[in-house]
């Protein structure tokens, strides 16, 4: 049983189709999980989101880790490693798409970041002659808005 709300499990379901794959149950549940997220996401969170919903099966978490994989493998979902090592994904918002993350040193959420015009020349005007960049890891830390605000109050 899909425990996500139904305009997610309907997207999660379209995007699964499109990629002419079978669609099964813990697919489903984990990319209309991801879809649903405002931040990246660990294994565990994911686990724990989708044990918590209403009505939720248990997913185990190796099936839970190769569907994580399996979304990353066919450019579903995305992984980025924090500073703990731990990767977190989020669902790809369609094609790849060149941009950084923003990790929150206070309560360590990991956040997508929209791309910004002329990154991608920025990034290649950084590389050596004759390299060819494939993969750019960015990552900003500081403090999300939420807790930034919360600390906002105290400081002057």
């Amino acid at each position: 049983m899909t425990t996500a709300p139904l305009e997610l499990t309907d997207r999660a379901r379209e995007l699964l189709r499109a990629r002419e794959v079978r669609v099964t149950q813990p697919r489903l549940r984990v990319l209309a999980e991801l879809i649903g997220a405002a931040e990246a996401l660990s294994h565990l969170e994911v686990q724990r989101r989708l044990e918590q919903a209403p009505a939720a099966e248990p997913i185990d978490r190796v099936t839970l880790y190769r569907v994580l994989e399996w979304l990353v493998d066919i450019d579903l979902a995305h992984r980025v490693s924090g500073p703990d090592r731990v990767f977190r994904y989020s669902a790809r918002s369609g094609g790849h798409v060149l941009h950084g993350h923003f990790r929150c040193a206070s309560c360590q959420r990991m956040f997508c970041l929209e791309e910004a015009p002329g990154m991608d020349r920025l990034i290649g005007a950084m590389l050596p002659a004759g390299f060819t960049g494939e993969q750019v890891e960015l990552t900003v830390s500081g403090r999300c808005g939420h807790c930034a605000a919360a600390g906002a109050g105290g400081t002057a």
